[in-house]
Formats: C-alpha cells, structure tokens, sequence
C-alpha cells in the first residue's frame, strides 16, 4: 500500500528579505521558520531546504542499512548515520555526504562498508536525490 506525506510552506515576501513557515501536515510535528538567509548563511535557529532533505536521507539510509543488515544475519544495535547537503548559492545542491558509525555484532569493517554501500544506493531517498553526488563513509564503532 502506497503512503502519502504532506508538508506545507507558507512564505511571505520577497526571496531575499521573505521569510516562510513549513508545517509537517501529515505527522502534526510542527511548523519551523525557514528563510533564505538559514539556507545561504547561518541557520539562526531557522531551517532550509538542505536541512530537511539531510533529516529525510539520514533517517531514510538508516532505515535501509538496518534492513539490510538485518536480512543478511547481522542486525544492528545501534547506527548513528549524519547527512551533510551542500549548497552552493547560484548553482544549487552540490552534494551529499553520509557519514555512518554502526554497532553490529559479528560484522567487520568491510562486511560493514559493503552493506552501507548498498543502503546508499537503495535507500529510495538516495534514488530520489540520483542527480546528486551522494558519498559515504562507513565505521565500525
């Protein structure tokens, strides 16, 4: 069964000086202030698209790695998986780097890089993101 998500932006005002609100309609988790200085400079408690996109890849990725893990005998304890989007104002996303420390008993580093390299590239949100460089580094904690 297919599933939807919503989520909403409200903004008000020019691109530059605008400001906006992006409410998680589907989980009712709350609205949280984006602008286009928190997505070109610093954050200053705001969100940018790159930032949401980093929370659904890190979280999506986890999601497959455990999967995968799980499936070939070796499940997880514990995966702590960081995504950095990289946004360069004028051209765009530039890419996506995944950073994963993983507690899996009986798996070595290789089995360990090996399954994190199939969790990138299946992860539907890595598919989704294909038009982007999307990298990885891949521990054993």
């Amino acid at each position: 069964m297919a599933t939807k998500r919503i989520a909403r932006t409200a903004w008000e005002g020019n691109l530059m000086e605008g400001r906006g609100q992006v409410a998680f309609a589907s989980s009712g988790i709350g609205e949280f202030p984006v602008s286009w200085p928190s997505r070109a400079e610093k954050p200053n408690g705001k969100t940018s698209p790159e930032e949401l996109i980093a929370g659904a890849h890190s979280a999506c990725f986890s999601m497959a790695l455990s999967h995968g893990l799980s499936g070939a005998g070796t499940p997880p304890t514990r995966l702590d998986t960081e995504a950095e989007v990289t946004f360069q104002p004028g051209t765009g996303i530039t890419g996506i780097h995944l950073t994963v420390t993983g507690q899996v008993p009986g798996l070595d580093e290789a089995g360990f890089a090996k399954a994190a390299e199939d969790a990138k590239a299946n992860c539907p949100v890595s598919q989704a993101l294909s038009g982007t460089t999307i990298t990885l580094t891949a521990r054993l904690a």
